[in-house]
């Protein structure tokens, strides 16, 4: 059934970053939207009225999580990176049994939902768990199966899983087209010049996204920025940035290497929370900007972060450009909206999300105004409006969110999963992880 949302205030994520005063959004029997503008040049609508307080506005876009991690949230917490990786994480994630990152990845998507999150780019393990996770939550995912080296994995074998999966089942399926597959070379350190390339070529080959860790910390690639010059410029000899890539993190960028990434059309996920705790750096986001680069926020996952709230990424990835380039105005609060909405759809290389506009999936989410951040009401100007969304409320008034015009939360609880039964698993899992 078709259904038109009528609300005080729309936030379109249009490039201007505009606000429509009195204006609804009208989705059709697809889940697509099909009008968004002030309800006096609405057309006429004969399908199910939903009258909104507040603000509606485009789901947020993850650029860049590992959320199964959930399940390992906390653990090493004040360690650096590679120390973080080698001595904690990765021994734990031996432990894990794939039901286990079907758990992890269901309170993950319960609390991207929660906070209005509804795509998330993933890079994990076990991908069916994964995908049929979401499928039950009803949020949306792109999924990147890691490419990696470690004991007892094999990146050939896969590889050519990844393939299979890929062919069998397309690039996009589920209701909505909830889920993307891709591939996930974890990184130039992690990974093989062969295997890079191997994966370049079956990602170009579909059409596929390749989600990959560059430059994330300055201790991480010393060897390959030795013989290369730079991650970028190996990864572009390789073939890995002609098609659709995702570089997360990108903090340690040469100017060569933001122009090689605007040049190749490369996207970013800049994860300004994680970056911080891991101490890997301040990413150049004013010049990587400049470069015209399409930068999407991401949380990282969620135990180097540690939650998954995306609104708090907006607020981080503001405050150090201003504090990098000694300029509070550098990023602004618009600034930082459309990179967490329009933005993170750009990266990805997904124009079907992100933005209320006609064509675009119905990904909505509302914010209510009982809140002290919203004390001076909706009749103050546009920018204060949009000032007090970004830097005072943030996720805490998302009250009910859609996804391809389906309802997925309401009154700030998922719709189809009980979360309290679903933290209690968590519980349990984690605690047959620690022992």
């Amino acid at each position: 059934m078709s259904r038109r949302f009528h609300a005080p205030v729309v936030l379109p994520a249009d490039p201007s970053c505009s606000l429509l005063r009195d204006a609804v959004v009208d989705v059709d029997d697809e889940g697509r939207i099909s009008f968004v503008g002030p309800a006096s040049t609405a057309p006429e609508f004969t399908g199910e009225l939903t009258r909104l307080t507040g603000i509606l506005l485009p789901g947020l876009v993850n650029s860049h999580a590992h959320s199964p991690m959930t399940l390992l949230r906390g653990m090493g917490g004040d360690l650096p990176l590679l120390r973080w990786l080698r001595e904690i994480i990765w021994p734990t994630e031996a432990k894990l049994k794939p039901a286990d990152v079907r758990t992890g990845m269901l309170l993950g998507s319960v609390e991207m939902l929660r906070h209005g999150v509804t795509t998330s780019a993933e890079m994990y393990f076990e991908g069916e768990q994964l995908v049929d996770a979401v499928l039950t939550t009803g949020g949306r995912v792109l999924v990147a199966p890691p490419v990696i080296e470690l004991p007892g994995l094999d990146w050939r074998e896969t590889l050519a899983a990844i393939d299979r999966w890929i062919d069998a089942d397309g690039l996009r399926f589920g209701p909505g087209e909830r889920i993307e597959l891709g591939y996930g070379p974890h990184s130039a350190y992690m990974l093989n010049p062969d295997g890079l390339r191997a994966t370049a070529e079956s990602a170009a080959a579909r059409g596929a996204l390749v989600q990959i860790h560059i430059a994330e910390a300055a201790a991480e690639d010393v060897e390959q920025r030795k013989e290369h010059g730079s991650v970028p410029k190996l990864l572009d000899s390789l073939g890995m940035l002609n098609g659709r890539t995702l570089a997360a993190h990108a903090v340690h960028l040469s100017d060569e290497d933001i122009a090689i990434f605007a040049a190749r059309g490369v996207g970013m996920a800049h994860c300004p929370g994680s970056n911080a705790k891991l101490a890997s750096g301040i990413a150049r986001i004013k010049d990587l900007r400049a470069a015209g680069v399409a930068i999407g926020l991401g949380t990282d996952g969620p135990a180097s972060n540690d939650d998954i709230d995306l609104w708090e990424e907006l607020q981080l990835t503001a405050m150090l450009a201003r504090l990098a380039n000694a300029d509070s105005t550098v990023v602004t609060a618009k600034d930082v909206f459309l990179m967490a909405t329009r933005g993170g759809a750009e990266a990805l290389g997904r124009h079907d999300l992100g933005v209320l506009e006609p064509g675009r999936w119905a990904d909505l989410v509302h914010v209510d105004l009982d809140d002290p951040a919203f004390a001076a009401g909706l009749d103050v100007p546009d920018e204060q409006l949009l000032a007090n969304l970004v830097w005072a409320a943030g996720s805490r008034r998302v009250r009910e969110v859609w996804v391809a015009g389906e309802q997925v939360v309401a009154d700030a609880e998922p719709t189809r999963v009980d979360r309290r039964e679903i933290q209690a698993a968590v519980a349990d899992t984690a605690a047959r992880l620690r022992a």
